[in-house]
Order: C-alpha cells, then sequence, then structure tokens
C-alpha cells in the first residue's frame, strides 16, 4: 500500500511528463543554461519561472547586474552576515547547524532566491586551502552531521540547499584544471560521506559539480561521480548544477548527470549547454532524451519548492535582517570560539578590576563580510572585537587601541570581477579537448607566480618599513595597561577563494610583535581571527590564546563576552593546529598546490589521522577546546545491541565552579585490523550544558556502520569481527575513558 508521500510523489512525476511533452526543445534547453550571471531560462508561456540562485554560506550575497560583474548598486541587498562554516563546525552543534541554516534559508527567500549556493562541505586537506574558511572539517562525521541539520534548516524555507562542491575540492592553485589522483577507498571513506548524509539524510534538493578533476575527469562531466555514485549508489533524484564555469565540453555534460550549467560570462547562448547542444542534437550527436533527463530534474526541484504546481501559492515567505536572526546568529558566534590555552587561569578578566585596557592589532577593528571570494556579502552590519569591547564596557573603563602592525591595501575592482578574470585565462587554449595545452598553461603559471611573488615583495617592503613605529608604539603603550589584548590573525587577503596560502605563518610580521609584546607583558591575551590554522612559535610563552573563525555580524559581541566571562567559551577544533606546516601530510609529499595534477597519496592519512600514525604532536590537536570551568568523565559502559550496534554510556560532570558546556567525543580504534586502518576515527559526540556539580549521563548507540570500512574489491563497506577499542575524551588527544567492545 503506497503512502501519501509516494502517492504525492507519483503525481508530482505525471505533472512533470505533462511539461515537457508540452515544451520545445529551444524551451528545454533554456531551462538547463544561465541566461543571467544567477538565474537560468524559464518557460513563460508554460508558467515555468526561472532559478534564481545566489552565493553563498556566509549570508546571501548582494545583487549584481544580470549581464556584468558589476554591482547593481542597490541600498536594498545587505543582509545579515552568518558566521562562516569553519565557525559554525567549532560549535560541534547540531542545533547551531539547523538554525544557521534556517536563517540562511530565510534571508535566500527574503531576498528572492529560489537556491542558496551552501554548505561548503569540502574536507580540508591542507591548512594552506584559501577556502578553508567556507568548509567545516577535516573529518567526515563530523562534517556530516552538521552538514544535514543545516541542508534542512535552509530547505525549511521553500528554498534548495546546494551542497558544495562535489567532490574533493582540496586546492585553489589551477583549480579549474588540476587532476586530483584519489584511490576510491578514500574517496569512499574521506571525501564521500558528508555528500551521501546531505543527500540521503538532509534530502538536499541541488549539489554544486566541482571544478577540478577527479581520476582525470572534470567533476561536473564524471559520469563515474554524477551517474553512478551520486544518482545510482546514492538515489539522489535532485539538481545536480555546475560550478560556474566548471563545464568544458558539450558531450560529455549531456551524457552524464549535470543538470544546469552555469558560467561567468555573459554568452549565455554559447554556453556548452546552449546552442553547441542544440547543435549537437541536429546532427544526431546527443539525444533529445538526455535533455528531458536534465529538465525533468529541474522541474521536480521547483514542484518541491512550490515555485510550481497546485502549491505554488503555498510557498513560504522569507524576511532578511531579521532581530531574532541576529539572536540566532549570536549564539553561534559565542559557542564558536575557541580557548586553546588559559594558563593561571588568566582569562576571563574582571571589569571591575580594569582601569586601562589596550587593545592592539588590526583585527580589531578590521570587517571581514565583504571578502574571500564568492563567499562575501553586503553586511547590514558587523560589530569588530573593539566596539564589542567598548560596548561591553560601557565607558567605564578607558579602552586604547593601537594598530600594531601594517596591512598594505589592496584596490576595489568594480568594473570587472575576479571570477570572471579567474575563467579569462583560458581563452584561446584548447581546454574543451582531451589534450591540455601545457605550454600555454605552464606559461600563465609562471607569469601568476612572478606577478604574485613580486606583489608580495613589494607588500614586505612596506610592512618593514612602516612596522618599527607601530611595534614600539604599541610596545610601550601595553607597559602600563592594567590589561592587553593582542587581536591579530589573518583576513581575506590570504583567506580567499581562487588563491591558497603561501605558507601557515601569520602575516605582516605578527610573530615579531607578539614576542615584543610578550617581552613586556607576560600575561598578554593573544587572541587570532582566521579561517585557517596558523603556526604560533611563541604559543608556550604565551598564558592565554583564544580562536575565532570569522564569526559574523555580531563576532565583537561574543568575543567581548567570551573575554569578560558573561559567556563560557565551549567551541572546540574541527580541525588540528600542527606545530608547523612541515608537520602536515600535504607538506610531507609536497602533493598540494602544483599545477597539473596532485596525487592524493596520503590516503585516508589527512588530519589527526596523520598526526596520529606518524606520532607528530600538533600544537593543539583536533577537538580541542577549553572552557572556564572543568569537566570529569566516568563510568563509561559497552553494552552490544542487535545488528552488531554498541550503546556506549558514560557520565559527564562540571567539578569547576561555572556553568558551561562540554563536547564529549567517541572515537573507535580498531584492535587488531585485517586492513590498514587509522588508529582511531570519530564516530559519535555529544555537547551536554551543565551546571556546577551537576551531571549528566550521556548514552550513544554506535552503529554496524560505524566500524566498517570500504573494501575496493566487494565496492561496498565491510565491518570485521573482532575487537574495537572505544575512545571517549575532550579531544583526540585528551582520551578519559577507554573500553573494548566485540564484534562477532
Amino acid at each position: 500500500m503506497r503512502t501519501e508521500t509516494e502517492r504525492n510523489a507519483k503525481k508530482t512525476e505525471k505533472e512533470i511528463e505533462k511539461l515537457l511533452g508540452k515544451m520545445t526543445l529551444d524551451e528545454k534547453i533554456a531551462m538547463i543554461h544561465g541566461a543571467g550571471l544567477f538565474r537560468s531560462g524559464g518557460v513563460e508561456r508554460l508558467g515555468i519561472p526561472p532559478l534564481v540562485t545566489s552565493d553563498g554560506p556566509m549570508g546571501v550575497r548582494a545583487e549584481f547586474m544580470d549581464d556584468r560583474w558589476i554591482p547593481a548598486g542597490n541600498n536594498d541587498d545587505s543582509v545579515s552576515y552568518l558566521p562562516s562554516n569553519s565557525a559554525l563546525a567549532s560549535t560541534w552543534s547540531p542545533y547551531c547547524a539547523y538554525e544557521m541554516g534556517r536563517v540562511l534559508g530565510a534571508e535566500a527567500r527574503g531576498r528572492g532566491k529560489d537556491v542558496i549556493l551552501a554548505p561548503g562541505i569540502n574536507i580540508k586537506r591542507s591548512p594552506l586551502c584559501g577556502r578553508n574558511f567556507e568548509y567545516m572539517s577535516e573529518d567526515p562525521k563530523l562534517t556530516a552531521t552538521l552538514a544535514v541539520p543545516f541542508v534542512k534548516g535552509v530547505q525549511h524555507n521553500d528554498v534548495a540547499a546546494c551542497v558544495k562542491h562535489f567532490a574533493a575540492n582540496v586546492q585553489e592553485t589551477d583549480r579549474l584544471m588540476v587532476d586530483e589522483e584519489i584511490d576510491v577507498r578514500t574517496l569512499y571513506e574521506l571525501y564521500f560521506p558528508a555528500f551521501k548524509a546531505a543527500v540521503q539524510e538532509g534530502n538536499a534538493y541541488s549539489v554544486m559539480g566541482a571544478y577540478n578533476k577527479v581520476n582525470g575527469v572534470h567533476c561536473c562531466e564524471n559520469k563515474n561521480l554524477l551517474d553512478l555514485v551520486l544518482r545510482g549508489e546514492w538515489g539522489f533524484d535532485g539538481v545536480v548544477i555546475s560550478d560556474w564555469g566548471g563545464i568544458h565540453k558539450t558531450k560529455e555534460a549531456a551524457a552524464c548527470s549535470i543538470d544546469l550549467e552555469m558560467s561567468v560570462f555573459p554568452d549565455f547562448d554559447e554556453y556548452k549547454l546552449a546552442n553547441p547542444l542544440k547543435e549537437a542534437i541536429a546532427k544526431g550527436e546527443i539525444s533529445e532524451e538526455a535533455v528531458d533527463c536534465k529538465v525533468r530534474n529541474i522541474l521536480r526541484m521547483m514542484f518541491r519548492l512550490k515555485m510550481i504546481g497546485k502549491h505554488r501559492d503555498e510557498r513560504r515567505a522569507g524576511t532578511y535582517n531579521a532581530s531574532s536572526h541576529r539572536q540566532v546568529i549570536l549564539k553561534t558566534a559565542e559557542e564558536s570560539m575557541i580557548l586553546l590555552k588559559n594558563e593561571q587561569r588568566l582569562l576571563p578578566l574582571n571589569a571591575a578590576k580594569i582601569k586601562k585596557l589596550v587593545v592592539i592589532g588590526q583585527n580589531a577593528v578590521k570587517t571581514h563580510s565583504d571578502g574571500g571570494g564568492s563567499a562575501e556579502i553586503k553586511a547590514l552590519y558587523e560589530i569588530c572585537p573593539l566596539m564589542g569591547l567598548k560596548r561591553y564596557l560601557g565607558g567605564n573603563v578607558q579602552v586604547e587601541y593601537y594598530k600594531g602592525y601594517h596591512v598594505p591595501e589592496k584596490p576595489k575592482m568594480y568594473d570587472h570581477n575576479w571570477q570572471a578574470d579567474s575563467l579569462d585565462d583560458l581563452k584561446g587554449t584548447n581546454i574543451g579537448q582531451l589534450v591540455r595545452d601545457e605550454e600555454h598553461m605552464q606559461e600563465m603559471h609562471r607569469r601568476q607566480a612572478e606577478e604574485r611573488l613580486a606583489q608580495l615583495e613589494k607588500e614586505k617592503a612596506e610592512i618593514r618599513e612602516k612596522n618599527p613605529a607601530l611595534f614600539a608604539q604599541a610596545v610601550e603603550a601595553a607597559k602600563d595597561a592594567d590589561a592587553v589584548i593582542f587581536v591579530g590573525g589573518l583576513n581575506h587577503d590570504s583567506d580567499s577563494e581562487g588563491i591558497d596560502r603561501v605558507d601557515m605563518k601569520l602575516p605582516y610580521e605578527q610573530d615579531m610583535l607578539i614576542e615584543e609584546l610578550l617581552k613586556v607583558r607576560k600575561d598578554l591575551i593573544v587572541t587570532l581571527i582566521g579561517g585557517s590554522p596558523v603556526e604560533m612559535p611563541w604559543r608556550d610563552k604565551a598564558q592565554a590564546i583564544l580562536w575565532s573563525y570569522y564569526a559574523g555580524m555580531e563576532t565583537g559581541t561574543a568575543f567581548a563576552q567570551i573575554i569578560f566571562g558573561s559567556v563560557n567559551p565551549s567551541g572546540k577544533l574541527a580541525e588540528t593546529f600542527p606545530a608547523s606546516y612541515a608537520d602536515c601530510a600535504d607538506a610531507k609529499n609536497g602533493q598540494f598546490g602544483l599545477w597539473g595534477r596532485i596525487k592524493l597519496e596520503e590516503g585516508l592519512y589527512c588530519g589527526y589521522r596523520h598526526f596520529d600514525r606518524q606520532r607528530i604532536k600538533p600544537a593543539f590537536c583536533f577537538g580541542h577546546g577549553l572552557s572556564y570551568t572543568d569537566f570529569a568523565y566516568s563510568g563509561l559502559t559497552l553494552k552490544a545491541e542487535k545488528g552488531r550496534a554498541v550503546k556506549v554510556s558514560f557520565t559527564v560532570k562540571n567539578t569547576g565552579k561555572r556553568i558551561g558546556a562540554e563536547t564529549a567525543q567517541v572515537y573507535v580504534a580498531p584492535v587488531a585490523p585485517r586492513v590498514d586502518r587509522p588508529d582511531k576515527e570519530l564516530k559519535a559526540y555529544t555537547k551536554v550544558e551543565l551546571a556546577p556539580g551537576r551531571s549528566t549521563k550521556a548514552t550513544i548507540t554506535l552503529k554496524q556502520e560505524d566500524f566498517a570500512y570500504f573494501d575496493e574489491t566487494l565496492h561496498d563497506f565491510v565491518t570485521d569481527a573482532g575487537d574495537y577499542e572505544i575512545l571517549v575524551g575532550a579531544s583526540s588527544g585528551d582520551i578519559r575513558l577507554k573500553g573494548i567492545a566485540t564484534l562477532a
């Protein structure tokens, strides 16, 4: 007997076929390629509207001209600035993930969008990847458990989440052509799980194909990725959208499960799935049925979004810049900030004991919402850390600000757009053919490398000239203050789409300044903002280190509340912070940032898996994050359940004097595996908030798949019988409880 859902789905499919039968070939083709920079073509006579899309993960992007990368200049497109995906992941909170998705979906709908190009869920392979701030974690389990509620939150608003970038988008260097050689097991265990969860559990309506190649084939033309895995194995029946400019060959794109081609150029009729496709059909090289399949998927999503059909009048209305949205953003920002170190209980500060506070560092006043590439937005407002501190203190404390270090200004370009420029370099090459013009590309690489090196040297000279005076001023001011806070880190000059970082060091000679400040102030509070790990050669000298990713419009509010203890920090690292880039897997094998081809030689040993196996101690381990209170773990019990599941129970107690939240993490470590497996892997976690002296019993069920690995011969996941160590702790490096589970 069919369920109501199944009956409705069958009716929808009949309606889709009716519409399809009324459409001409020209109308079908119009629906599967861009008719504007952020919209597809519609079929007005049949009541089929265009699909309207927008970046991005941190808020709905400002309006652009329909056919030019020039801001429309409106005053009605400012929106809420959301915490980046890296900040969201640091909350380890599925609740925050759902709420952030709900806010983003509401604001997208309020701006008239049908598809929001978010979330970004690629695995963070290297700390140098320029887009890491847009992604969540180095771990597939953590990413999956946050991606699912985020997608559901977005789609609650009748807006499609477009999960990106499928698959293995791990570097920005040569991003349009780089070929990544990845073994099948690594794909299935590391780079696929979050996408699979977003599709099967989150019911994502759309997926974006990545720019890069995987094993020799562009992702947006890759039948293995899109037909066999995404649609065949995972049952995805939504829309696959190309990244903007990600399709290069008409026949290959027509033959695989890519549905909508978008690009950055205004020659919309010349897109690969436009006139070239029509010509190929006329010649009999491609069947019209290939187009029909793509149109069906788009129509199906339109029905789900209530864009067409009998429920059209029931589509949810959205809103943007709502005060309730700002409260959710503030809560997420508070939970995202990570206390890395706090010797002598230096934090929180007592405002009543401070008469003069000195704040040093450009990130104290820097706004970040308008940078980073496609993640940029026009924020309604953005509270910087200095403003947050001043607002919190209310005028009763003398607050002095000093730049500390020099940041060279980069000119804003309004007559053209870097996204269009990034693809324009490929014009005149034979990118659409099977053979790449290596000579041209190598020359382009050489030229770009020389230009970047020249620019960096120019900036370094400018910094060396201006920093001594700024250093001296900051150090002198720090001497007689009651408290000194350094606010430094990265910005979107280095954390940005389209370019990878050159190293893991703090820019602008910040390390030198921090060393000088620590000489006169052992109690210096070091706070850093950024999208990826940085080396901290002074970390053993600093007593307190607070890390924040780009935390949204209420960054300064959350920052001040944590510094002064109104909020107890509960963020945990969703990625390993290496002591040095040289310790990273991609640094050791040299397979990052290359043009043409990279081989992911480390396989499964990404992030903490690499550091565990190589016995390398990082600066701060995966899952690390301190609190102003303390937590004790006890009473681990393991109970076998049906279906080779294991029920894990333990108690967490707040043994300190403040209310606080702790994220207890559960790792699985095979005792004597039949095949090579990581030393341990995160399989579950729970975040609990406890008052002083209170405790709670946490119960988590590990399913059979939590013990499995992918067998390439069987092309399936396999769970071997045997012993598995169950590890429970406050981080990957702070295991508090251990037990053995035996699977028959």
